[in-house]
C-alpha cells in the first residue's frame, strides 16, 4: 500500500461560547483536516489542530509543513509502517508535533480500515471502562463561570476544568464560585497554563485554592521552567501536572528524575500524534507518572484518535478531548452521551467526515499529489 494523494483543508469550526485561556481567547478554532489516499482505494483521515503558544505552528505553518516536507518525505512508503513513516518525518523536519500528528493519525485510520479493527483493538485493545470528559470553564468572572458549572452538571457533567492563570485574585474568587455553586460532590480540576509563571505565585495560589477539594493543578508555572517543578514540589501536597512542559521523551526523563510532578498531560499535537504519545505513556509508567490524554479543541477526527490511546493504554487514566461539544459545528460524528463518549468498534477511527459540513466549514484547500 502507498500513499497516492492527500487532500488538505483548512477549516475553522465555530465555538458555543468563547474558549478564554491564560494566553488567548478563541471564537473559531481552526484546524487543518488532511484525507490521505492511497493506490488501494483506501481513505485515511487525520487532523492537526495547532497552537503557536504551545507547538509553536500556525495553520499556515501546518500546510508548509505538510506540503513541503513531510508528505514529499513519505512518497513509497507504506502508510501502515508507523514507525518508518515518523522516521522519515522526523528525518525531514524536527519538532513541528501537530502537522506530523495529522499524518501519524491518518495512517493509523488507514491501518486500521485495512485491518477492519478499530485502532484501540491495534493498540492492545481497549480497558472496560467507558471514558469520560470533563466540561472545561473558561476564564470568565466568577458569577458567570460558576453559571457555566451549574448549567454543565445539569447537562450530565460530573468533572469540571476550570482555566485559570489572568489575575491571581479572580482565580481564587472564581474556584470558591464554582464549588460554592455545584456542591462538595463534583470532581474539579484546575490549569493555570503557565499563567502563574513563577514557582513564589504558584505556592502561594495552590494554598489558596486546595481548601476546595482540588482534584490537580495543572501547568502552574512557565513551561520552560522544568527546575521550578522541582523547587514547588517540597512546598505542597497536592497533586502537580505538567503540560505544556512536556513534548519530548526528554523533557519527561527530566520530570521523572526529578520526582517533581505526579502527573503529564500529553496532546497528539504537541508531541507528533498517537504513537510517540503511546511512548510517552509508557516512560511516563515505568517513571511512576500517571498520564491524561488533553487535547488543543479538537474536532472529532483528533478527539477520536486520543480516545483510542486512552482505551487501550493502562496508564492513562484521565482523558481531556472536550472539542467536540464544545462547537457548534464541526465536520465529525464522534457521539457524547454526557459524561461519556461512545468510540465504537468500527474499523480505524470509527470517524465519518459530513462532506457538507466540511465545505462549509472549509477556509482553503489544496490537493497534493504524493506519488
Amino acid at each position: 500500500m502507498r500513499i497516492v494523494s492527500a487532500d488538505i483543508r483548512v477549516i475553522e469550526a465555530p465555538l458555543k461560547v468563547p474558549f478564554i485561556v491564560s494566553y488567548a481567547r478563541y471564537d473559531v478554532m481552526p484546524s487543518v483536516i488532511v484525507t490521505l489516499r492511497t493506490d488501494t482505494g483506501l481513505e485515511g483521515i487525520g487532523e492537526a489542530v495547532p497552537d503557536e503558544h504551545v507547538t509553536g505552528e500556525t495553520v499556515e505553518s501546518v500546510v508548509a509543513a505538510l506540503t513541503q516536507h513531510l508528505l514529499p518525505a513519505l512518497r513509497d512508503t507504506d502508510p501502515r509502517n508507523l514507525n518508518q513513516v515518523h522516521e522519515r518525518m522526523n528525518t525531514a523536519l524536527v519538532a513541528n508535533g501537530a502537522a506530523k500528528a495529522a499524518l501519524d493519525i491518518a495512517c493509523w485510520d488507514l491501518l486500521g480500515k485495512h485491518a477492519g479493527l478499530p485502532v484501540h483493538a491495534l493498540l492492545g485493545g481497549r480497558k472496560p471502562e467507558q471514558p469520560m470528559i470533563a466540561k472545561v470553564l473558561s476564564i470568565l468572572p466568577p458569577a458567570e463561570v460558576a453559571a457555566q458549572a451549574s448549567a454543565a452538571i445539569a447537562d450530565g457533567f460530573t468533572h469540571l476544568k476550570m482555566k485559570l492563570g489572568t489575575d491571581t485574585a479572580q482565580d481564587i474568587a472564581s474556584v470558591a464560585a464554582v464549588r460554592a455553586a455545584v456542591g462538595p460532590d463534583i470532581r474539579i480540576r484546575v490549569d493555570a497554563n503557565q499563567g502563574w509563571q513563577d514557582v513564589s505565585t504558584a505556592r502561594r495560589m495552590i494554598a489558596a485554592i486546595e481548601p476546595y477539594d482540588i482534584d490537580w493543578i495543572e501547568q502552574p508555572i512557565a513551561a520552560d521552567d522544568l527546575d521550578g517543578f522541582r523547587r514547588l514540589r517540597p512546598h505542597t501536597s497536592a497533586v502537580i501536572m505538567a503540560d505544556e512542559a512536556v513534548i519530548t521523551t526528554g523533557d519527561l526523563a527530566r520530570l521523572i528524575h526529578d520526582e517533581s510532578v505526579d502527573m503529564v498531560n500529553l496532546k497528539l499535537m504537541k508531541s507528533g500524534g498517537i504513537l510517540p504519545c503511546q511512548r510517552l505513556a509508557t516512560q511516563a509508567a515505568l517513571g511512576g507518572l500517571a498520564v491524561q490524554i488533553g487535547s488543543m479543541l479538537e474536532t472529532s477526527v483528533s478527539s477520536a484518535a486520543g480516545y483510542h490511546l486512552a482505551l487501550a493504554h493502562p496508564n492513562i487514566v484521565s482523558t481531556e478531548l472536550s472539542g467536540p461539544v464544545a462547537f457548534s459545528d464541526e465536520p465529525g460524528d464522534l457521539h457524547f452521551p454526557l459524561p461519556y463518549v461512545d468510540i465504537t468498534d468500527r474499523p480505524g477511527l470509527g470517524v465519518t467526515l459530513d462532506p457538507a459540513a466540511l465545505d462549509r466549514l472549509t477556509v482553503s484547500a489544496k490537493e497534493l499529489i504524493v506519488e
